[in-house]
């Protein structure tokens, strides 16, 4: 968990100058409706998802300052919220194989919609076309300090 929010704030300052602070880590899983969530696999020791999801009034500042553009449209939005997650998923690769062991990622996959836990039994599962997502892990809400940007960064393993 430690490592998850140290990685993200890393990304966040190294590639934007930017601050962001860390709210309460809620221990479960609950739906989550966003615009944008960039997803990184990640095996070897430990196998899960670092999931990035944000809505789009963020994930477009975090698209201009990314990128350094005066604007931003649905392809740079798209391209820099994977560049984040894949950031996060690198920054936390090397601090988690330091203290754990061997870890390696997979390449971003950027999607945007409801995500909700697995259920358990299959037949409860939605058809409300959201993608279910692993329910255990963690879910760790962000923002500056001016909240002109916040997100949640979601960990299962």
């Amino acid at each position: 968990m430690f490592t998850i929010m140290s990685a993200t704030q890393d990304t966040f300052k190294s590639y934007m100058n930017t601050d962001i602070y860390a709210g309460k880590v809620e221990k479960k899983i609950n739906p989550l409706t966003s615009d944008v969530v960039g997803i990184v696999g990640v095996a070897g020791d430990r196998v899960g998802y670092i999931i990035f999801a944000t809505e789009k009034g963020p994930a477009e500042q975090i698209a201009k300052d990314l990128l350094m553009l005066d604007e931003a449209d649905d392809e740079a939005i798209n391209d820099a919220v994977g560049e984040v997650a894949n950031n996060i998923a690198g920054v936390f690769k090397t601090k988690y194989h330091e203290q754990y062991g061997s870890v390696a990622l997979g390449l971003p996959l950027v999607l945007s919609g409801r995500l909700r836990p697995m259920t358990d039994p299959p037949e409860q599962a939605a058809t409300d076309g959201s993608m279910s997502v692993q329910c255990k892990g963690v879910t760790i809400p962000f923002t500056t300090m001016d909240g002109r940007l916040h997100f949640r960064v979601m960990v299962y393993m």
